[in-house]
């Protein structure tokens, strides 16, 4: 498993004293608050000052000064390592875990691979298979077993088969 995971990505400079807006891919945005250092493409950063609304979190980094270093951070992705990461529920994931996952119906037929999960209510996963691409809900009755562990990821075949969409 990688050392770091995820949790979300840079919007934009909120206000000119360096702040930046993001989206946070946690299931809680409070969480946010329980970061003290972060890492942008490799570079650690420590958190000056958290806060979040009902969709979006807003951090103050060191070394982030101004609205000019604010954005020069815009679109790029928020790092913590997995240690300092909340503990998880029975049932659930972090995203840079199912990421590279086999896809296998019940029967044992590969379909492929997760090659990306597009967080939403209900995440979609994106399945590749050479050149094809599908996107799927992770809903239940669509996906029976997840196992990140030996990178496995089983779905009932006929349901599968109804609500996937080709790209």
């Amino acid at each position: 498993m990688q050392e770091k995971i995820v949790i979300g990505e840079i919007l934009k400079p909120q206000g000119i004293r360096g702040e930046i807006k993001i989206k946070p891919l946690l299931d809680e945005l409070s969480q946010i608050k329980n970061f003290r250092k972060v890492y942008v493409e490799g570079a650690e950063y420590k958190v000056l000052s958290a806060r979040f609304d009902a969709s979006a979190a807003y951090l103050v980094l060191s070394g982030v000064a101004d609205r000019n270093a604010a954005e020069l951070l815009r679109g790029k992705q928020i790092e913590v390592l997995r240690s300092e990461a909340p503990a998880l529920q029975e049932g659930r994931y972090y995203i840079v875990d199912v990421i590279g996952c086999g896809v296998y119906t019940e029967t044992g037929e590969r379909l492929g691979e997760i090659a990306d999960v597009l967080p939403a209510h209900t995440d979609v996963y994106v399945l590749r298979d050479g050149d094809r691409e599908w996107m799927f809900p992770a809903a239940e009755g669509v996906v029976a077993d997840v196992d990140v562990e030996n990178g496995k990821i089983t779905v009932n075949g006929a349901r599968f088969a109804q609500v996937a969409v080709e790209q």
